[in-house]
């Protein structure tokens, strides 16, 4: 592509702070950028990146649709919450329009295991318009890339198993919500643990309803398998609180968390496949204590043992680095709901993002 590439921003929190200054360092631009709440829409999204305005004024959501049909950007990039039904509106615009699109929605890395209806849908209509959808972010390489490239050095693995923290204030107040952060224990027992109190069948059932709550694990799980061609047999999950002795102060929630109520929540889903291979992967997502940091920590069980442990990583810069380091991957893909582990795997772009448009 010999010009630069045009990307529109849906969603202009914490996350598209980042994303966007990263895309004109990058050698891109923003050509348009849109948002819900009232005290966003109107400003220049100078405002929210630092410096300079950029001449792009921030507007309503619901004018998204029109602006894509009028001055069609190269690709989307969609921050907003994290869970596929509720990035459904976004990404059926983009590919009712034919914008490519990507998000940092923890659900979209892999959807087809707990929202195959709505992803489907998705899928269907990007390849009629000729777009491509989807999913990237910290897990495309922390959780995802760097263990398929780890398993290649393995002979024989006999199980993969990851444990991940992170910080919830670090990422807006949809997703520590959906962590139960700020409940007590009995309402966190009914509004999130108790979605995984289930049978197979059970689970199964409510999965293609489109109504699965599922950790950020249990899409992981699902890509890891698919890069590595592993067969599921069975997948489950159980959902722990977390709390903490003393009181915390969360500016995301906007509240004191009592000592004793759930800061947020430890995810552990367990995969078994055909050809023997367990993954069990745990994310922890809470309201930090004054001592505590994001960790990453995976373990790849067989011959040899292989274990790599990252301490204190820059969990939303590398998120949003990662998301706009696969704009021209996206674009370059077949049209359709097309997951990361069917694109190369990240490499530093060094030139413009449009260089490595094909």
């Amino acid at each position: 592509m010999n010009r630069k590439l045009r990307v529109a921003q849906y969603g202009c929190g914490k996350m598209a702070v980042y994303t966007m200054r990263y895309v004109y360092e990058k050698g891109g631009e923003i050509v348009s950028a849109f948002d819900v709440r009232p005290e966003i829409i109107g400003k220049d999204i100078g405002e929210l990146i630092g410096g300079a305005k950029k001449g792009v004024i921030i507007r309503d959501a619901k004018e998204a649709e029109s602006v894509f049909v009028q001055n069609k950007p190269d690709i989307c990039i969609v921050t907003t919450m994290s869970l596929l039904k509720d990035l459904r509106d976004a990404f059926l615009i983009c590919a009712k329009t034919g914008v490519n699109a990507i998000s940092t929605c923890e659900e979209a890395f892999y959807p087809q295991n707990s929202s195959p209806v709505l992803t489907k849908e998705i899928d269907e209509l990007a390849k009629k318009n000729n777009c491509t959808i989807c999913g990237s972010g910290y897990q495309d390489v922390f959780w995802g890339n760097l263990i398929t490239v780890l398993s290649g050095a393995t002979q024989t693995i006999k199980k993969i198993k990851g444990k991940s923290s992170y910080n919830v204030e670090d990422y807006g107040i949809a997703l520590a919500k959906a962590h139960g952060s700020g409940l007590d224990l009995a309402a966190f027992d009914k509004e999130v643990a108790s979605v995984d109190k289930v049978t197979d069948a059970e689970r199964k059932k409510i999965i293609e309803s489109g109504e699965y709550l599922p950790s950020y694990m249990w899409n992981v799980n699902g890509w890891l398998c698919g890069k590595l061609g592993l067969t599921v047999v069975r997948q489950t999950q159980k959902t722990v609180p977390q709390t903490y002795s003393k009181d915390l102060k969360s500016s995301t929630l906007k509240m004191t968390v009592p000592a004793g109520y759930a800061t947020g929540m430890s995810a552990v889903v367990t995969t078994e496949t055909k050809e023997g291979i367990t993954i069990e992967s745990e994310c922890i997502g809470k309201v930090y204590a004054p001592e505590e940091f994001d960790c990453n920590d995976w373990t790849i069980e067989g011959e040899p043992n292989t274990q790599v442990i990252i301490n204190r990583p820059a969990t939303v810069e590398l998120t949003c680095a990662t998301v706009v380091g696969r704009l021209a991957d996206v674009i370059n893909a077949e049209p359709g709901y097309v997951t990361t582990d069917k694109m190369p795997e990240p490499i530093y772009k060094i030139k413009p993002l449009n260089e490595y448009v094909k």
